[in-house]
Order: C-alpha cells, then structure tokens, then sequence
C-alpha cells in the first residue's frame, strides 16, 4: 500500500508537475532541491508513474555510491509499501535485487557506464536521472556525456534529468541543450554556527593520514556538543578509519554510536535511516550524508573539516581518495543537516579565519583523478581521446596521455588509440585496466581463482591488520570473518565468473608465487630489487622500503602493490608488497627490459658499460672496450656542466684572459664574446675542440689548456681580436716606467701600485674608455687610499695621505705637489740608473 502521507510531506512535490512539462518540452532538465525534500525518491516513483499519475515508464536512477543506491531503493520500495527488488530494485557491483516487473532500478553510474558499453539505446528505458550530479564524479560526468550522444544519435525519446543538492546548475543546464531548471525549496531552519578549533597545532593530512590529535578533539567537541545541545548528533569524517578510531574513543559517552559509510553493514545503514528508537543517537558518518543519504532526529552536526577526494595516487598506480580540507560548498551542505527538522547548530573544528580560505567546490573529479578508466571507456565509446563528448570540463591532455601509456602497455589500446578485443574485454570487468590485465594475464599463469583472489586483495586494500605481506594477507582473508574478508569473498565469486571459461589452467606454483606473479602484473614498473640495508629500487626508478621488522626487508625482490612517500622522505615506503624471484620480475615486466652502452659522467669520471636493465633497475654490466666516441663526448660534457670548468687546466695568464673578455662583453657587448659557465658550457664544441673529441677521460681534461681553447672564442674574422691588448691591456706602464697587471676580476679594472710611481700623471688610466680603480699603496705594499679620479686625489685626498705616512716613511719621497713631481720607484736616496 502507497504511503500516501509519507510522499505528501516531501517538498519536492510542488515540482514534478513543472519537471514532467520539462521533459515533455525539452527532454531534458536539471532539478535542483536540496538534501529531504525527496528529489532522490519521490521524483523518480512520479516520472514511473508509480504515485498514481501518468503513464508507467521505466526508470534508472544513477547514484554516485553504492550505499546511496541501496538506501534509495529500500525508501521507494517502503513508500510503495514494497519490498526491494518489486517495482522499484538496485544494481550495484556484486549484488542485484531486481526482477522482471521493477520499474524504477536504482544502480551506481558505475553499473550504468557497463549497461551503456553493452547496450547504447538503453532499450526499454524511458528516463535516467544522474542524481548528485553537483559532486561532479567521473563516472557521473562520463554517464552523462554518453548518454547526450545516444540522445542525438540514437534515442531523441530520451528523457534525461541532472539532479543536484545545490542552485548552481548552469553548467548542467547549458550541457543539457539550455535545459530548463526546475527548483524545489526545502524545510530549512536556521543553524548555529560554533568554531571549535583544537587548542594545539595539528599535523595536516597527508595522503589518507589524519593527526591522531585531531581526530581526539573530534571526540572531544561530539562529547561536548552532546552536553550543550539536545537531538541526535551526525559527525563527519573522511574515512572508515577516522571513523572506527572515533568511535573508540566514544564508547562511554551513552549514547548509540553508529558508523555510516560505503562498508557498513545494510543492518546497520537501515538502522540509521530509520531514527532513533528513544535514546540519543552519534551518527559517524562519510561525505555520504551530506546528501545522498538522509538521517532523521539530528539536531547537531559535528564537521571535523576534512573530506577524501579523488586522486591519482602514485602509492597504488590507480585512482584513490586522499584526504583533503572539506570545500565551502560541503561545509554548508554538511551545516544544513542540522536545520532539516528545527533549529540546529554546527561545531566546526577549524577557526574562522581558516574558512575563508578554504576552496569554494570540491575539485571535479575530471581535473585531478587518474584517468585510464576513464580514457578506455571513451576508446570502447568509439572518441579515443574524448574529444567529441560532451563534459563539463575536458580532460586534462598530460593526463589523457599518461592514461593512453598506460593501456598501450596492458593492450587495451592499438598504437592509433584504438580500443582492441582484449581492451573491450577489460572495459567489462569493473576494474581498473591495470587490474584487469593482472586478472586476464594471472589466469592464465596461475589460473582463475588465484588470479581473482589477488585482484580482489589489490582493488581494496586490506585492513593494516592484514600486514604488509600480500601472501599473508591472502592467508587472512580466506580465513577471515570481518567485514573487509566477507567484501573480498564477494568479489571473488564476482571476478571469477567474470572470467568464465579461463577460471582454470594456470601453472602449478605456490600461492606466494602466484601472489607475487599476479601483483607484479598489475604494477609492473613497481617490481624492486634490494639494494642492501632493507631498501629497494622500483624499476620505475623511485627507491622504496618497507617498514623496520617488516619480513619484506629481507627478500631479493619485490611486487609492490601500495607504497607512499611521506612528506621529505628519500624513499617511499611499502605498505603492502609480495616476495618474488627474479624470473618473475622479468616475466611480468618484460616491455621494461632493455640492453644497450651505457656511457655516462658518475661524478667522477667517465663510464662505459654493456648494461642490461629492467627499468631503472641494473640486473648485469660489463666494462665496454670501445664505446662510441659521440657517447663519450656527450659524457664528458654532461661532467663538465655538472661540475664546472674547473675540469680544465686554468693557468694564472689563461684564468686573467678570462676576466679581460668578460670585461670587454661587459663593456663593449659583440663582438667580444660571453665566458661565463653558462655560455661556455652551452656550446662546449666552439672553443674545446678539437681537444674536446679526443679526450676519453677526466685526465685528459686536466691537460686541455683553457687559455688557448679561449682564445678560439676572440672575434678573428673582423680583426677585432688584434685589438684585445689595446682595449683590455694586460698591463699598464706608469710615469715610473713599471708595467703593473691590471685585475679585471671586478666590476671596475683594478690598478694596484705604490703611489710614488703615479707622481705627475695629470688623469685617470682608462681601458676601453673606462677608468681603472687605482689601489695607491704605501712603500710598504700596503693599501693607502683608493680613487678613480686621481686629479681630485692630487688635489684634495693626498694632503692627508702625505701627513699620516712620511713620518713612517722617511726615505721616500712625499711631495707637496704630486701632480708635478717626478715618478719613482725608488728612496730619495737611490737615484734612478740610467
């Protein structure tokens, strides 16, 4: 029996008359309505027919997660006074509760990208709602781009209706052909808002790491916010882990302490949906209710801030969630539960001024995840490089050519792009491509169910519990009965039936190899080799190592499925690998195996060796008798830019000719040429050859004298280079008749020279127009002044000069006017020889 007053009471009521004239119209259009007011479960059972007006239609909704299609299923069926799997049913992966009279299926966009790959016209269905489309996920972006392409090619009868949680829907709508918005308000009340920050710093999150600190002080305010407020209190956390570690500190605080996320037990979400049965309730949950799901009784909402995203993670090679500061956007959504059914309040755990800092939206899914998933999907679709879809935002090029790399590798794509047989196969197995050729090519090493056991261990990591080894790990889910080993077991039976006629056969070879076999097929440019000391090197050429007393430290190689890099570490570190040999590395990373002469700079010297490689890895090197000479030049070039051209024998007179033409670059620009590293290094061939190509070895850079290599460098051809001794002398005759070096290691040309040999020189020396700093130095050699106008010297600084040293300096000559006097370089005593 209908529940007539249940569906009378949901907000949205008011706007399926104007979304059923919508879709009349246009065939299209975006119903915005915020979180209760039953856009997920009344406008689906209207558009069926299913309340009484209108014709029966067939309708599929698509929910962005697995426990929102089930919810949602399980309220329209209680509506209809239904049990699930009647008129109203769910797909999701691993479980089906449909039947041949349900009307309205509930699935994941998951579940509806495969029914589109199989079956592009949707037969039999008359309308699909993308619900949640303002959480902007791939799968949901994807679903939506193929189905405007069947609508324009296929099947313009169509009906297809975005539903977002939030009014921005402009996007939405110009993508869906200028669609009209329909709007539906919901029963809001006011929120109070608190700001509960932790008294004391906290780490950020890294990864899916959270501060054990932050998440005490989560405890700590749903303690608090349970004694100053009344109602049920929803918190929100990242992950099942933040969840579970709350939930431990919150056993003594008496009231029921629920866990709400995509794990969760069904009993358990039915309880949490259904309300409290009297006592005070502490609803743990994901970004799940901020809008997919909607719990009745809270009054109060505890946001710890934080929410996972997804990203492309490196610790696994595939597309993860990462733990990251909530948007703006999911800040308001996840307040608004409190104002569902009264006033409520919120305790946010950051200070105001943090919130304003915070991103506005969550990132769509398209910008940041790893998307080999996605770029398959769009070459079995028949548009390799998702040009011709229509997607809110394209997908970013290095991206899409990374995705590319990666399904050429596992041969799901042809050198064009192009999906192949085997790529269509591994489209439909709901997994990753890399785990899907772990699955095809493991199958058929180790046979079937192996090969799925192990998939189902990589596709969801296991419990930390499990340990590190993915042999152990296998050895605990069979025998295990929580909840992570009853998943496996079911996707297990799913992967293998899957498989169908290649769940036999195989080699006959111990779990632990087959473990590793199948691991190193899925990230084959994460096999390692020990390097000493518990590390290892990953043929993607990332060190890695396993925990202190990890068993893992000790094996000779292996197949590292998860592995992360902690802020300013060296090396990542494996948290969950297998033990192999090295037959196996080299049979599941084959395509990385390469030989070749290898000449190169180590730091010290050339090298030249015959190596053979997997990836970065260096399985066997002998010494090469003859290496290309080009080789070894290009070595000893990539040595002298490391290390400078210190390499090469610099003389005094080689080291000055070096300064005199950095000087006349300086000053005069061309032709004089530029000798800096910089210059010197980028074109090594224009001033050291021919020595350059006859060198083999560092030594025989050594011997290379640099001043006559610089002088190559002189600008011959238009005689400018005879000029180098009149512009930039390399010495200067004072009136004594001395020939002083000129420093030109400075901005300004230094002269250095005793004072009485510079007696009656009326101006300044000059070296290509420009002054030289004259160093007037005492008999002694000791610096008496400095000037580079030595007339004003004479006439205003000497006076002083004269008073402070003829007393020390009796012997030598201290004129009233030195600008009359005669140069000497020697004592009044000693007269000058003739």
């Amino acid at each position: 029996m209908i529940r007539t007053d249940a569906l009378d009471r949901l907000p949205v009521r008011t706007a399926v008359p104007a979304l059923r004239r919508a879709l009349d119209d246009h065939g299209t259009a975006v119903l915005c309505a915020p979180p209760g007011t039953g856009k997920t479960t009344l406008v689906p059972l209207a558009l069926a027919g299913l309340t009484g007006e209108g014709p029966v239609r067939r309708v599929v909704v698509a929910e962005p997660r697995r426990i929102a299609a089930r919810a949602a299923a399980r309220r329209m069926a209680w509506l209809l006074g239904e049990r699930t799997g009647e008129r109203v049913g769910f797909t999701v992966r691993g479980e089906r509760a449909a039947g041949p009279d349900t009307v309205v299926e509930v699935v994941t966009t998951g579940v509806l990208l495969q029914r589109l790959q199989r079956d592009q016209e949707l037969a039999g269905v008359d309308a699909v709602i993308i619900d949640e489309c303002h959480e902007r996920h791939l799968d949901a972006d994807t679903v939506a781009a193929f189905l405007l392409d069947v609508r324009a090619a296929l099947r313009p009868d169509l009906r297809l209706v975005a539903a977002s949680a939030t009014t921005d829907a402009e996007g939405w709508a110009r993508l869906l052909g200028d669609a009209p918005v329909i709007g539906a308000r919901g029963v809001s009340h006011p929120v109070e808002v608190v700001w509960a920050p932790p008294s004391a710093p906290v780490r950020p999150p890294h990864g899916t790491r959270v501060d054990p600190a932050l998440l005490s002080h989560v405890a700590s305010v749903v303690r608090r916010a349970l004694a100053e407020r009344d109602g049920d209190v929803l918190c929100f956390l990242p992950g099942v882990g933040e969840i579970g570690r709350v939930a431990g500190q919150l056993a003594d605080v008496g009231a029921e302490v629920l866990q709400v996320h995509g794990r969760a037990p069904a009993a358990v979400q039915d309880a949490v949906l259904a309300g409290s049965s009297g006592g005070r309730r502490v609803v743990l949950a994901t970004s799940v209710a901020e809008s997919s799901l909607t719990v009745p009784g809270v009054r109060t909402v505890v946001d710890s801030g934080l929410a996972r995203e997804p990203r492309t993670d490196h610790a696994r090679g595939l597309s993860a969630l990462t733990t990251v500061r909530a948007s703006q956007a999911a800040g308001r959504q996840r307040a608004g539960r409190a104002g569902r059914e009264a006033p409520g309040t919120v305790y946010r755990c950051w200070d105001r001024a943090e919130d304003g800092r915070l991103a506005r939206y969550p990132a769509p899914e398209i910008r940041v995840a790893d998307l080999t998933a996605f770029a398959l999907q769009a070459a079995c679709w028949g548009d390799p490089d998702a040009s011709g879809l229509a997607l809110l935002d394209a997908p970013p090029q290095g991206a899409m050519a990374a995705a590319r790399e990666v399904l050429g590798a596992v041969g799901a794509v042809d050198p064009d792009g192009r999906v192949t047989e085997r790529g269509v196969r591994m489209s439909r197995l709901g997994l990753h491509p890399r785990l899907a050729r772990a699955l095809l090519d493991g199958a058929a090493e180790v046979g079937g169910r192996r090969a799925a056991e192990v998939v189902a261990l990589l596709s969801e990591e296991p419990p930390r519990s499990y340990g590190d080894d993915l042999a152990v790990a296998l050895r605990t889910a069979r025998r295990g009965q929580d909840a992570y080993a009853g998943r496996w077991r079911q996707e297990v039976r799913r992967l293998s039936s899957a498989l169908k006629g290649d769940g036999g056969g195989g080699r006959s070879v111990p779990d632990d190899a087959a473990v590793g076999l199948v691991a190193a097929l899925a990230f084959p440019e994460r096999v390692a080799r020990a390097r000493g000391g518990g590390a290892f090197l990953m043929a993607s050429g990332t060190g890695a190592e396993p925990g202190e007393g990890s068993g893992l430290r000790g094996a000779p190689w292996l197949a590292v499925a998860v592995a992360d890099r902690p802020a300013h570490a060296a090396s990542a570190r494996v948290r969950l690998a297998a033990v192999i040999d090295e037959d196996t590395a080299l049979l599941a990373a084959g395509p990385l195996r390469c030989a070749g002469e290898e000449v190169r700079w180590d730091g010290r010297d050339v090298v030249a060796r015959r190596v053979e490689r997997l990836g970065a890895v260096e399985l066997a090197a002998r010494p090469l008798e003859r290496p290309d000479p080009a080789l070894v030049r290009d070595a000893l070039v990539e040595g002298l830019r490391r290390e400078g051209v210190g390499l090469l024998r610099w003389s005094r007179d080689a080291g000055q000719l070096r300064e005199r033409l950095a000087f006349l670059h300086r000053v005069l620009g061309g032709p004089w040429p530029d000798v800096s590293d910089g210059a010197l290094l980028s074109d090594p061939g224009a001033w050291l050859e021919p020595e350059l190509s006859r060198a083999r070895r560092r030594s025989d850079l050594a011997a290379v004298d640099a001043g006559q290599a610089l002088r190559r460098l002189l600008p011959w051809a238009t005689g400018e280079a005879a000029r180098l001794d009149e512009l930039a002398p390399e010495r200067i005759e004072v009136p004594s008749g001395s020939r002083v070096r000129v420093d030109y290691g400075g901005e300004q040309p230094v002269l250095a020279v005793k004072l009485q040999e510079l007696f009656g020189l009326q101006e300044t020396p000059r070296v290509a127009g420009v002054p030289v700093l004259a160093h007037l130095l005492s008999p002694a050699g000791r610096p008496a002044a400095v000037t580079a106008d030595l007339a004003s010297f004479w006439r205003d600084g000497y006076r002083a000069v004269r008073a402070e040293l003829r007393g020390r300096y009796p012997k030598h000559p201290w004129p009233e006017d030195p600008a009359a006097a005669e140069a000497t370089r020697f004592t009044k005593a000693r007269p000058k020889r003739g």
